[in-house]
C-alpha cells in the first residue's frame, strides 16, 4: 500500500475514533437521575453500555497508535505475528489491522 494513502487512512480512523469518544463524553446531561427504580435502572444500563463502547473505542485508538508506530518504522502492512503482508483490501477496511485474516481466525 502506498505510504501516503496508509497515513491518510490511519489519520481518518484516528479522527473517527476520537470524535466518537468525544460524543460519549458529552452524553451526560449532569441532571440527577429520576427517583423511580425503572429510571435508575435505565440510566445505570445506559451508563454501563456507554462505558463499554468507550472501552472498545479506546482499544481501537490504541491499535491505531500501534499502526502509526509500525508505519513510522516501515513495517505497516505486515503481520505482527508472521511478518506476512496484510492484503491492501483488509487494510482499507481495517487500517489498524495487525494480522492477516487467516491469523486472526486462529
Amino acid at each position: 500500500m502506498d505510504p501516503e494513502h496508509a497515513r491518510a487512512l490511519l489519520a481518518a480512523e484516528r479522527e473517527r475514533i476520537e470524535m466518537a469518544l468525544a460524543q460519549r463524553r458529552h452524553r451526560d446531561t449532569g441532571e440527577p437521575a429520576e427517583d423511580d427504580a425503572a429510571s435508575l435502572a435505565t440510566d445505570l444500563y445506559q451508563d454501563e453500555f456507554d462505558e463499554g463502547q468507550a472501552d472498545d473505542l479506546r482499544g481501537q485508538l490504541a491499535a491505531v497508535e500501534r499502526a502509526e508506530a509500525r508505519h513510522a518504522a516501515g513495517t505497516y502492512g505486515l503481520s505482527i505475528e508472521s511478518g506476512k503482508p496484510i492484503p491492501d483490501e483488509r487494510l482499507e477496511a481495517i487500517p489498524f489491522a495487525e494480522r492477516t485474516v487467516e491469523e486472526e481466525a486462529n
